[in-house]
Order: C-alpha cells, then structure tokens, then sequence
C-alpha cells in the first residue's frame, strides 16, 4: 500500500513538474526534494523520469479503455480518453517537444485505436465485411485522428478540443459505415 502512495506520489509530482516547464528542466533531484523522499526510494520505482513517463501513458491508455463506453460515439469515446491531455495540456506540449514525443505519439495512436476499433465493430453489425477490412478501415481512422491530434498538440493546443473532435466527426459522418457497406460488396 505505502509503495502504491509512493509510485503515485511520483507520478502526481512529475505531472505537476511538466505542467510548469519541459521535460529536460526536471531531474530526478527535483522531484525527490518535491515529493520529501530520498534518492533510493525513487530509483526503486523507478529507473529514470522516462520510466515514470512511460507508465502514466500506459496507465492512461488502460483508464481509457476502461471508461470507453461501447453506446458512445467514437468522437465522445475519444474525447473521455484525450481527458488527460486536456487536463495537462502544458505537460502534454512539454513531452511533444521533448525527446519522449515518441511515448506520447504512441499512447495517442492507441487511444485512437482503441477508439476506432471499437467503434468500426460496432458499426459494422449486419453489414457483411471482411474482418481484413474492417481492420483496414478502422486503421485508416486511426492514423488520420493520431496525425490531426498530433498537429493540434504541435500548434499550441489553442483550439478547443471538443470543437476539432466533433468537427472532425461531421467530416467522417457516415463514411465509416458506407466504407463498411462497400467492403462487403467489393471482391479482391
């Protein structure tokens, strides 16, 4: 339990730390005199700062998925999974442009994924499509929303996320299930 409190007591403080400056102006040093603990017990956690980073991904990743309701459409399922990075939006720009962008395009890409895969399957009961295709089709969604949320987090974050989100939902209205139907009828 007290090793739980500790883990996200570093975690929690990192957040704080990389919503007030980048990502190579926070040490270990700085988050051990934050959080009152010593070196040790730090190292025991955790190797380095970019293993703290990789795990609040990873644990924001499964909250997602576990929030993610199957009645929500595919833009509210990805707004409740982009949640974190509204809530810590100077973070999320810190990491951007930091040498861990990798970690934050890859939980993007699958919360995107995640969002789209769902969703695609759903659509696609009682229409006849191939699972190659719906797979195809979910994948052609998920790059496109990964690369849009990549270019809103690299411009600055101005915009509100909600309005891209459902903008964005207007321009895919209706072309995933009409790509769904024409799966079903095309033969390779």
């Amino acid at each position: 339990m007290a090793q739980q409190y500790t883990k996200k007591m570093i975690r929690d403080m990192c957040i704080k730390m990389l919503n007030e400056r980048p990502l190579n102006k926070i040490t270990v040093k700085d988050i051990v005199k934050a959080c009152d603990i010593n070196r040790n017990t730090f190292y025991y956690h955790y190797p380095d700062i970019y293993a703290i980073l990789s795990e609040i991904f990873q644990s924001e990743l499964q909250n997602a998925i576990d929030e993610y309701n199957d009645t929500l459409s595919w833009e509210e399922g990805f707004l409740v999974a982009a949640k974190f990075a509204v809530e810590n939006r100077r973070a999320v720009y810190h990491v951007y442009n930091s040498m861990q962008r990798e970690e934050l395009e890859n939980y993007i890409f699958s919360v995107a994924g995640n969002v789209m895969y769902r969703y695609v399957e759903r659509e696609s009961e009682g229409i006849q499509a191939s699972t190659k295709d719906k797979k195809l089709i979910a994948s052609f969604y998920q790059c496109a929303l990964t690369e849009m949320v990549l270019r809103w987090i690299g411009s600055g974050m101005k915009e509100d996320p909600n309005v891209i989100i459902r903008r964005i939902g207007e321009l895919f209205d209706g072309h995933i299930t009409l790509s769904l139907k024409r799966s079903g009828k095309l033969n390779f």
